[in-house]
């Protein structure tokens, strides 16, 4: 099971969340980044149309700054205390923080329009619309060999990261910031899951 080769139900059966796993030494090609975006693009929208933006973040001095703030964000949230069933996830997570600068692309996908104070169904309606088209980068980055995670934590100092890149804050928002790089190996498998007979419901809860 290699990228490229991939059937529809293996990308969408093994395409990981990858922290420890991305290649920090190999640089992205644009090509790549460039076929990722035009799928991107084509997937279906919600009511807010296509309000998306995608910022590509390659500069040394900038992917330092988002970094700065990554961690920032990572010590003011995480937990005293883990469960062992979490400890895995947790190291995982401490070593995206510790070399995300490192990280040959950072792309932060926005969406026009802020909804801090507007009704559940509008924020609802936001979200459909941009949610589709960066799952969609994030599964044509793995049909060509790249890992992705979806990651939040800067957006504790999204106004902040506006500032570093020129977006518009009042006008734009930022819904994560997601690692970009060549994978260390190409295989990957599904993950454990809770069995969906707890979890799915037929016609009431």
């Amino acid at each position: 099971m290699t990228p490229g080769n991939l059937t529809p139900d293996e990308l969408l059966s093994t395409t990981r969340t990858v922290r420890k796993r991305l290649d920090l030494n190999r640089p992205v090609e644009r090509e790549l980044l460039e076929e990722c975006l035009y799928l991107a693009f084509q997937a279906p929208t919600g009511g807010n149309l296509q309000g998306w933006h995608f910022v590509l973040v390659t500069d040394a001095d900038h992917k330092k700054a988002l970094a700065g703030l990554y961690r920032k964000s990572k010590q003011e949230n995480d937990p005293a205390t883990v469960p062992p069933e979490r400890q895995r996830l947790m190291d995982a997570s401490a070593y995206l923080a510790a070399h995300l600068h490192e990280v040959p692309v950072l792309v932060i996908p926005c969406i026009e329009g802020r909804i801090e104070n507007t009704t559940f169904l509008e924020q609802a309606v936001t979200w459909a619309s941009i949610l589709p088209a960066t799952w969609s980068f994030m599964l044509a980055a793995r049909a060509r060999g790249l890992g992705t995670a979806w990651t939040s934590l800067h957006l504790a100092y999204e106004q902040d990261a506006a500032t570093i890149l020129g977006i518009p804050y009042q006008q734009v928002m930022q819904v994560a910031l997601i690692p970009v790089a060549h994978t260390i190996g190409t295989q990957f498998k599904p993950g454990p899951r809770i069995p969906k007979d707890q979890r799915v419901h037929w016609n009431g809860w």
